[in-house]
């Protein structure tokens, strides 16, 4: 029984794509940012990663492909760069996304990882992994940054602020702020000395504090320095 609901909840999320798809091929891509492409061209996907300079826990991206006809209704809604919006607003914003698009994916890297190959090289991982998680396959990726996403054959164009200058990139950040501030709650029960809801892993002077009193956890960044702690 369970196993026909699965597949039948599947072939309903298959649809719903697909009417998705079919409305957006109706309609011009119309990015400021992106004047000379259009909806010929194929899917477009926004790519954000959020907790880069976290001292606990995983950066976290996220991968969105939205219709050109929801991106004046998302902008409408308020949707910009995560770190400009108040947490009710995140929340709003990311469940009117996630109703809105084509496919959305979340990628992530761990402390460890970070650890191991840079925070740099982990944000990229976590963008890419994102991608790579979509069902829909996308033609052209919009990363924010300046650093294109290593070994991913799709078409990539890189955007210094692009969640400032792209709607697209900016409903990436907000999908992706309100997973990792989810994910961190849900830690801060097992590791409830550093006060994880609310700096959701930054280093606050709380944060810096309960470090210095009771060291690190297996999920902080040991290269990161306020980390590099040891217990009194």
């Amino acid at each position: 029984m369970g196993s026909q609901e699965s597949t039948e909840t599947r072939a309903a999320q298959q649809e719903q794509i697909a009417i998705k798809m079919t409305q957006a091929k109706k309609q011009p891509l119309d990015f400021c940012e992106l004047p000379e492409f259009t909806y010929a061209s194929g899917l477009v996907v926004g790519i954000d990663e959020v907790g880069r300079g976290a001292l606990f826990g995983p950066v976290v991206a996220a991968a969105v492909i939205l219709p050109p006809s929801a991106l004046p209704q998302i902008s409408a809604a308020g949707v910009k760069d995560s770190k400009q919006l108040s947490h009710r607003q995140r929340l709003r914003l990311a469940t009117c996304i996630q109703s809105l698009a084509i496919d959305w994916a979340i990628g992530y890297a761990t402390s460890g990882e970070i650890d191991t190959i840079n925070i740099l090289q982990a944000s990229l991982l976590a963008m890419k992994r994102a991608v790579l998680k979509l069902k829909v396959q996308p033609s052209l990726c919009l990363v924010d940054g300046k650093q294109s996403l290593p070994d991913l054959a799709i078409l990539q164009r890189t955007m210094i602020k692009g969640d400032q200058r792209s709607p697209i990139i900016a409903a990436a950040s907000v999908v992706a702020k309100v997973w990792r501030d989810e994910l961190i709650v849900r830690l801060a029960t097992k590791y409830p000395d550093y006060d994880l809801v609310n700096n959701k892993g930054y280093g606050t002077e709380r944060h810096r504090l309960a470090l210095q009193k009771s060291g690190p956890s297996r999920l902080h960044r040991m290269t990161f320095s306020p980390c590099r702690v040891g217990k009194n």
